[in-house]
């Protein structure tokens, strides 16, 4: 693969678009009210899954000492929680078999 693209909300819009013979305001309320749903649960601390697809969890990372790039002066971060994903077993079999046919 030469180049990598990213899909962006507008291009999830049009493919609802396409395949569901929707409107633009209504593909795109789908995806803004799809993406809020899994952010609202997120920030309640609560886990996304999405059977074949994956899982949206929140993991804590305890404070450490890191190093400024530029200085390299030592530095405390601070504890903080980050979204971590997990491949569920159908999307990780597809992503190995599209990668062994190349």
């Amino acid at each position: 693969m030469d180049s990598m693209e990213t899909l962006t909300k507008a291009d999830l819009s049009k493919h609802l678009m396409e395949r569901l013979d929707l409107g633009k305001k209504d593909a795109d309320l789908l995806v803004n009210v799809f993406l809020d749903s899994i952010s609202g649960a997120l920030r309640t601390g609560d886990g996304v899954e999405l059977r074949g697809f994956g899982s949206f969890r929140l993991r804590d990372r305890k404070a450490r000492i890191g190093r400024n790039p530029r200085s390299g002066d030592s530095i405390q971060v601070p504890p903080k929680r980050v979204v971590y994903f997990k491949l569920g077993k159908e999307l990780r079999s597809k992503l190995i078999d599209d990668d062994s046919t190349k």
